[in-house]
C-alpha cells in the first residue's frame, strides 16, 4: 500500500507536467511503474491512466479544441494504434525505445528551424504523423513527445494545443486499450490501479490551466525542448538498461 501511496503522488506531479506542456506524464510515471509491477502491467495500467489524463485535458480545454486536425490525425491513427498493440507482446520494445530517444534529441533543432523559417505541418502530413505515432503509442512505453511538435508544427499553441492534442491522443490509447482487454491482459487490479492512477493526472490540468494562459511563447517553447531532451535520457536509459 506504501508503494501505490507512492505512485499516487508522483501522479499528482506527472499530472501537473502534463496539464502545463501536453505531455511528459508517463515519462516520468512509467520508470516507477516497471520497477514495481513489471513492463506487462506498466504499460496496460499506464495506458488506462493515460485515457483519464486525457479526458481531463479534452474538458479543460474543450472550447479551444481544433476538431479537422484531430480528425486527420487520429483517423489513421487508431488501427495503426491496434496494430502496435497486438504487436507489443510480440516483440520487444527495445530498439525501438532507443530509436526514438534519439529522434527526440533530433527533433528539438528540427521544431525552431520550422518555427523560424513558419513552415507549417498540413492536414495530410498530421494523417501520416498519426499513422507512425499510433503504431509506436500501441508498441511502446511512451510516444506522447512524438506528437509535441506535429502538432506544434501545425500552428497550434497554448489551450489549443493541448486540448487537440489530447483529444487525439485519447483515441489512440482507447483504440491500444481495448485490443489489451480483447487480449485479456486487463485483470480487475491492474484496472483499478491505472484508474487511480489517472484520477491522480486528472487534477494536474485543471491546476495548470491559469498558467497555461499566462506563459509566454517563448518560455512555452523552452518547457517543449525539456520535455524532449527528458523523453530522449529515458528512452536511451531504458535501451541500455534492458541490455
Amino acid at each position: 500500500m506504501s508503494a501505490f501511496l507512492l505512485v499516487f503522488v508522483v501522479a499528482l506531479g506527472a499530472g501537473a507536467l502534463g496539464g502545463l506542456v501536453g505531455t511528459g506524464s508517463s515519462l516520468i510515471l512509467l520508470p516507477l511503474l516497471v520497477m514495481l509491477y513489471g513492463p506487462r502491467m506498466a504499460v496496460p495500467m499506464m495506458g488506462i491512466a493515460a485515457v483519464l489524463a486525457n479526458v481531463a485535458r479534452v474538458v479543460a480545454w474543450w472550447r479551444e479544441i481544433r476538431w479537422r486536425p484531430v480528425l486527420a490525425y487520429a483517423a489513421p491513427g487508431a488501427p495503426a494504434a491496434v496494430l502496435g498493440a497486438n504487436t507489443l507482446f510480440a516483440i520487444s520494445p527495445r530498439v525501438v525505445d532507443g530509436v526514438l530517444g534519439v529522434f527526440f534529441l533530433a527533433m528539438i533543432p528540427v521544431r525552431r528551424l520550422m518555427a523560424a523559417r513558419a513552415w507549417r505541418v498540413r492536414l495530410w502530413q498530421l494523417g501520416v504523423a498519426g499513422a507512425v505515432v499510433g503504431f509506436l503509442t500501441g508498441l511502446v512505453l511512451s510516444t506522447g513527445p512524438l506528437s509535441v511538435p506535429v502538432f506544434t508544427g501545425f500552428g497550434l499553441s497554448g489551450g489549443a494545443f493541448l486540448g487537440t492534442e489530447a483529444t487525439s491522443a485519447l483515441v489512440l490509447y482507447a483504440a491500444k486499450l481495448t485490443t489489451f482487454g480483447q487480449l485479456g491482459v486487463l485483470s480487475t487490479e491492474l484496472v483499478v490501479r491505472g484508474v487511480t492512477i489517472g484520477v491522480a493526472l486528472m487534477i494536474g490540468p485543471f491546476v495548470t490551466r491559469r498558467l497555461v494562459r499566462r506563459l509566454r511563447p517563448g518560455a512555452y517553447a523552452v518547457l517543449i525542448d525539456a520535455v524532449l531532451v527528458v523523453a530522449a535520457v529515458g528512452m536511451i536509459v531504458a535501451t541500455w538498461s534492458a541490455g
